[in-house]
């Protein structure tokens, strides 16, 4: 039996409208605990707050690169060099970001981290009957990092 690849183009997420205020509390919550680590004299700490607050800044206002996703019998490709094989992911599962779906595949190795890879509604049926091919689904609820990039709008 011949397998098809089917290939789609997204985005690598899902950008977030964020308002002059989220920025300025990014940086008044920065400052506390800025002004916390220099009561504490924890230098370290001081520097890594700066270097996080600079880094949410600048992936903030970087603008989601649009992906070229292929799928075959032994996995997902992303872009020309990222390869998913399906064996490292014991299941897949769909997750709903606002009108955008995503698939996320969850991974075999404890520590390892969730692969979310969206794709485009109307080629979502045969998309998710591919993965489900060879992989099993499983409902996906959102863990607590999940749920605070949401909160954050990071």
């Amino acid at each position: 039996m011949s397998e098809k690849t089917i290939t789609w183009e997204a985005k690598e997420y899902v950008q977030k409208d964020k308002k002059a205020g989220w920025y300025v509390g990014l940086i008044f919550v920065g400052l506390v605990f800025i002004a916390l680590g220099v009561l504490m004299r924890w230098w370290s700490f001081i520097a890594l707050i700066a270097v996080s607050v600079l880094a949410l800044i600048v992936y903030s206002v970087r603008p989601a690169r649009d992906l070229k996703y292929r799928l075959d019998s032994t996995g997902l490709t992303e872009g020309k060099s990222r390869k998913y094989n399906f064996v490292d992911y014991r299941s897949f599962g769909i997750l709903a970001d606002g009108e955008h779906f995503a698939i996320v595949l969850q991974p075999r190795k404890r520590f390892s981290g969730r692969v979310r890879v969206y794709f485009p509604t109307e080629d979502g049926e045969k998309i998710v009957d591919a993965f489900g091919a060879h992989l099993p689904m499983e409902t996906v609820k959102l863990d607590f990092i999940d749920k605070l990039v949401n909160f954050l709008r990071i």
